[in-house]
């Protein structure tokens, strides 16, 4: 085993696929209200529509306060966001740290393929699985709350 990995989980959606892309797209300002799970996303640098602009979160996972400082890539064909890991809880623990959200429309539905590529500082480290929990949870919160905003 190497220290570079990849952790993927599928979440089913209830809400258009659609609306769920545009919220974590260019809304994650709306976070605090969708999910208790996320107390603050704020700009760093650029926008909430720009690819390449950072935004930096602040969460709960664990119990345990954290922040995550990440640069935000988006392909609307594809209806896939990236957000590559600048700072944070998540880069002390490992060298590189990317999380991949893509909406994927089918048969009247739609899921959320989330995939967490990372790299281990030490071979004995354990891979995120917390935080592949914590990206699951907080999309069925999103998706709820997209449900009751309907």
């Amino acid at each position: 085993m190497g220290l570079a990995g990849k952790l993927e989980v599928d979440v089913e959606l209830k809400a258009s696929g659609d609306e769920f892309y545009k919220i974590l797209s260019n809304q994650v300002h709306q976070m605090p209200t969708a999910s208790s799970r996320i107390q603050a996303v704020d700009i760093h640098e650029g926008d909430w529509e720009t690819p390449g602009s950072i935004k930096l979160w602040k969460y709960t996972i664990d119990g345990k306060t954290e922040v995550f400082k990440e640069r935000i890539h988006f392909d609307d064909k594809e209806k896939c966001i990236i957000m590559d890991g600048v700072e944070g809880h998540a880069l002390e623990k490992f060298k590189k740290y990317k999380g991949i959200f893509q909406v994927i429309n089918k048969d009247g539905g739609a899921f959320v393929k989330l995939t967490l590529e990372y790299e281990k500082h030490n071979e004995a480290d354990e891979p995120p699985s917390q935080y592949l929990d914590f990206g699951a949870a907080l999309i069925r919160d999103i998706d709820e709350h997209l449900v009751k905003a309907a």
